[in-house]
């Protein structure tokens, strides 16, 4: 496999994770088809290790906003060996506030995605994804979860 058709798939693979976010349809299969076993994710907020109950934490976490819209930058793929690479890419993510929730409706986000992928023996799986707040604007969500 030649590294353009790799860079391409390890690219589609944060493309389709920013998406499925904002379609709700997080699940164990979706999280195997996208994490290797041992992946990480980590937000300024949180983290979550391994690949077991990374969709149900997802879940809970957006369960704060009534919808989101994730926006993303096409990733810069750099392959560092045959199975490996790392990725940066940026992204705008807005978050819509439930309707009884104080305070601004919105809570938007520019983050930069630093992540990692190993190809594996069911292909290119994310490892680590990092999420770096750069800015903000509106209302962050309550402690909690409960906005």
């Amino acid at each position: 496999m030649n590294s353009v058709t790799s860079a391409a798939e390890i690219g589609t693979l944060l493309d389709r994770y920013l998406i499925d976010l904002d379609e709700e349809k997080l699940d164990d299969a979706w999280a195997r088809a996208l994490f290797s076993d041992d992946a990480r994710v980590e937000f300024p907020m949180a983290r979550h290790e391994g690949v077991e109950g990374l969709a149900d934490w997802h879940r809970k976490a957006l369960e704060a906003f009534a919808r989101t819209q994730h926006l993303n930058s096409p990733a810069v793929v750099d392959l560092t060996g045959e199975d490996r690479a790392v990725l940066r890419a940026n992204l705008v993510s807005t978050h819509v506030h439930h309707p009884d929730t104080p305070g601004d409706p919105l809570f938007v986000a520019g983050t930069l995605v630093h992540g990692a992928a190993r190809r594996t023996e069911r292909g290119w799986r994310l490892t680590e994804l990092s999420f770096r707040l750069v800015w903000s604007t509106g209302s962050p969500p309550l402690p909690g979860g409960t906005g």
